[in-house]
């Protein structure tokens, strides 16, 4: 699978895009980041262009969506989109170790998107902007299995009452 439009939108928006290396206040030392959240190869004071940063974005999705489609074929855009997000900003090996894995390869949807919200701590510490990102990432995550459910049981319903009136005749 790839990253879908709005996937990608939805990681920009939470990494946000800086032209210039930084070195972010939970980041460990001599770690720099630049564009949408690139760490590699980050030198001090370094400086791209959009496009530069557009196309390390891309670079930097790629091995994460070639994992993940190994990992969990069958799962929806909007589940992948979330799981790019979460590897994205936190590793695809604290993926690989997490609860919220396991539960997805085990079929528990449900409980996999509970997983989500534990993953808001860096340096021991809650961080509130983590909250917003895990909560959105959960979101998205059930946003296609709820809508597939309702449909589902909209249909059973009309099923059931259509199988009353003709038990009543």
């Amino acid at each position: 699978m790839k990253l879908s439009k709005q996937g990608a939108d939805f990681i920009k928006s939470f990494e946000g895009c800086r032209l210039e290396a930084y070195h972010g206040a939970a980041d460990r030392p001599g770690l720099y980041t630049i564009g949408y959240g690139h760490t590699g190869k980050v030198q001090k004071g370094q400086k791209i262009t959009q496009a530069e940063a557009d196309r390390l974005f891309s670079n930097d999705v790629a091995p994460i969506e070639k994992q993940l489609t190994a990992d969990v074929p069958n799962v929806s855009q909007h589940q992948f989109d979330a799981l790019v997000s979460f590897c994205f900003n936190l590793g695809v090996s604290a993926y690989m170790g997490s609860t919220l894995r396991r539960k997805l390869k085990a079929g528990d949807m449900l409980g996999a998107a509970a997983e989500f919200p534990k993953w808001c701590r860096a340096n021991g510490e809650v961080v509130a902007g983590l909250q917003r990102r895990r909560n959105a990432e959960r979101a998205m995550f059930l946003q296609s299995g709820f809508v597939d459910l309702a449909v589902i049981m909209v249909i059973f319903m009309v099923m059931g009452i259509v199988l009353l009136i003709n038990v009543g005749d």
